[in-house]
């Protein structure tokens, strides 16, 4: 079976845009071209599109997914390379999440400093905005 890019993208939920950016990015291999010069695709591009898409939806980056798939074009390799690979990827997440939850704590924290309503001049989440520390602020991860 052979798929132009319009149909490959409805096939996948994916966008012909994000389909070309993974061919650029070495994701997806090449696709024959037509005597039109169409890309014309096939159900092993739809394979690999659905094991990126899916490695996408559990956050992990485009570098680890290129790594994930050069292991899984030579089956005959040890997985402990894979293992080691999702076992990062799980610490790195840890690590967001900690960041995650110790935002939503002083966001609580500021929530908690103004009740009803009040003008904005006495409102203690302003006033808790304005005497924040940055060297305890939180970076976005």
């Amino acid at each position: 079976m052979t798929l132009k890019i319009g149909e490959l993208a409805r096939q996948t939920h994916c966008t012909v845009e994000t389909i070309r950016y993974y061919e650029q990015a070495g994701l997806l291999p090449a696709p024959l071209r037509s005597s039109g010069n169409y890309r014309l695709y096939n159900d092993s591009h739809i394979e690999r599109l659905h094991f990126i898409r899916h490695c996408r939806t559990l956050d992990i980056s485009l570098e680890e997914i290129q790594t994930l798939l050069a292991y899984k074009d030579t089956p005959e390799q040890d997985c402990a390379h894979v293992n080691a690979l999702l076992d990062t990827h799980i610490d790195r997440l840890e690590t967001h999440i900690a960041t995650l939850l110790s935002l939503k704590q002083r966001l609580q924290d500021l929530r908690g400093q103004c009740s009803g309503s009040h003008p904005v001049e006495n409102c203690g989440i302003i006033q808790g905005l304005e005497h924040c520390s940055c060297e305890t602020a939180v970076s976005p991860a």
